[in-house]
């Protein structure tokens, strides 16, 4: 019961309200739970999270980081954190003889978001 209280949390009429579950949080059930793959995968998500947030940190422009935790995010629940990192990847993308694929796959995200960005025209285009 314990494990719910935390996941959901009480509001003061004794409603629950859920909360996002979290990569760290959910591999810690998992372990307790004795799924230990899941817990395994969980947990490498959690930290590619926090080296991406990282990178970041020390470079705004890597389109890596950018695209990588945008996907996490988007799995982890957070459409609006993904769509920021999206707009951040398709406003300076890589370049080379993939770029395009990942560029359409990004701008097709954001479509599928319905948030706004740039145009894939326009990403292709960037310096």
């Amino acid at each position: 019961m314990g494990f719910w209280r935390r996941l959901f949390g009480r509001s003061g009429a004794g409603e629950i309200n859920p909360q996002r579950l979290d990569y760290l949080n959910e591999a810690l059930a998992l372990e307790r739970q004795g799924d230990y793959d899941a817990a395994l995968t969980s947990y490498r998500l959690a930290e590619a999270i926090r080296h991406y947030r990282r990178a970041l940190e020390l470079d705004r422009e890597l389109a890596g980081a950018h695209y990588g935790l945008a996907f996490l995010l988007l799995k982890r629940g957070d459409p609006d954190g993904a769509a920021q990192h999206l707009r951040a990847f398709l406003a300076h993308p890589p370049k080379g003889p993939d770029a395009q694929k990942w560029i359409e796959h990004a701008t097709q995200a954001l479509r599928d978001l319905g948030a706004s960005g740039p145009t894939q025209a326009a990403a292709a285009e960037a310096p």
